[in-house]
């Protein structure tokens, strides 16, 4: 499974304030870091990025190559010109992260797709917002598909993104996004490839939760056909679970013992919150 390292987000209290001063030992430190962890590629979420957005991106991308040069990265920034800055400097195939069903979205990023030869994360979401169920994940997955084909982006570009919910505030989507995600690999034949961004799912919980919760989801996910993550590479549970080998990880009675794990710790972060 392909390990999207998740830590150089301008959001981070470390990462954040290097990125607007231009310091760039933390960001090589964190990058190594997360290498070291076993991330096969580097997520740079730069967020909205109004302001300098191109700059910072270029001086992001060069901070990090210089110390990572046989490292992927994954672009993320609601910016399209310092999206379009970052692809110009990526030394290996990029990643963008991300793109939805809403047609806004998708004139502005999918042509960047095809000009840069980029994969890119697609979100399961349209104009009327974040999917209710599996079947409008699906419908919205459908619609990606056919932007593509009308903006000429081979299939195989794609990261299929169901979009985890955080249990504290909706446990019931965890099992509508896991259902997405089998339904997925059912939309082609090749398979299309399928991604989450696992924090999610335990925003909103105490720390000593989050852990033990996302492990116990990535389970069910592989189960279920998840072909990467975004994710935090140096926590030991959750990377064991990525370099478990299929016998010992789709065996029955760890995907057993991973939805009991999911539903007392669920039980527990909604408890906490009450």
């Amino acid at each position: 499974m392909l390990v999207i390292g998740e830590k150089i987000n301008v959001m981070s209290k470390t990462i954040g304030p290097a990125m607007k001063e231009h310091d760039p030992g933390p960001l090589r430190d964190m990058a190594l870091r997360q290498i070291e962890g076993g991330a096969d590629v580097l997520e740079v979420n730069l967020g909205p990025a109004t302001k300098g957005g191109p700059e910072m991106m270029e001086w992001v991308v060069r901070t990090i190559q210089e110390v990572a040069p046989g490292t992927r990265l994954c672009l993320d920034t609601m910016n399209p010109d310092a999206m379009r800055a970052g692809l110009a400097l990526c030394e290996l195939q990029p990643i963008i992260n991300s793109t939805s069903a809403e047609r806004a979205r998708l004139e502005t990023f999918l042509p960047l797709a095809k000009e840069f030869d980029a994969e890119f994360i697609g979100l399961a979401m349209t104009e009327a917002g974040v999917s209710r169920d599996a079947n409008e994940r699906l419908m919205a997955a459908t619609e990606l598909m056919s932007a593509m084909i009308e903006f000429d982006v081979p299939l195989d570009r794609v990261y299929l993104d169901p979009l985890l919910l955080p249990i504290s505030v909706a446990q019931h989507q965890a099992g509508e996004a896991l259902e997405a995600v089998a339904m997925f690999k059912q939309l082609n034949d090749p398979p299309l490839k399928t991604v989450v961004g696992l924090s999610n799912i335990y925003n909103g919980c105490p720390e000593h939760v989050k852990a033990p919760l996302a492990a116990a989801f990535l389970t069910l996910l592989i189960h279920a056909g998840l072909d990467a993550a975004i994710m935090d590479p140096n926590d030991e549970l959750q990377m064991a679970v990525v370099r478990a080998d299929g016998a010992t990880l789709l065996g029955t009675d760890a995907i057993e013992k991973s939805i009991a794990i999911l539903k007392n710790e669920t039980l527990y972060c909604n408890s906490y919150l009450d």
